[in-house]
C-alpha cells in the first residue's frame, strides 16, 4: 500500500503509466476502487492509498466501491469479502 501523501505526484504517474498501481482507496473508510472512479477522484489526499493489485487491497481490509466495482460490492454484501 503507497500512501498518496508519501509519494510525489510525477512518480505516481510514472508508476501508473509503468501499469504497477492499478487500484486507488480510501484509508478512513477502507474502500478501494479503479483509478478512474469519480467517487475515488473526489476524496482528500490524505486519505488516498494506492495498491498494486486487488488481493493487496482486500489482504489489507479494504473493500470493493460501490460506483466503479458494482459486481465485486455486491458479492461482499452478500457475505463473500
Amino acid at each position: 500500500m503507497i500512501r498518496h501523501k508519501e509519494i510525489d505526484d510525477a512518480d505516481l504517474r510514472k508508476e501508473i503509466r509503468r501499469q504497477t498501481i492499478f487500484f486507488g482507496g480510501n484509508s478512513k473508510l477502507k474502500i478501494y476502487g479503479t483509478l478512474g472512479c469519480r467517487a475515488g477522484k473526489r476524496m482528500k489526499k490524505e486519505n488516498r492509498v494506492f495498491f498494486i493489485s486487488e488481493a493487496e487491497a482486500i489482504e489489507c481490509g479494504y473493500r470493493p466501491c460501490g460506483h466503479c466495482m458494482k459486481k465485486e460490492y455486491d458479492k461482499g454484501k452478500n457475505g463473500s469479502f
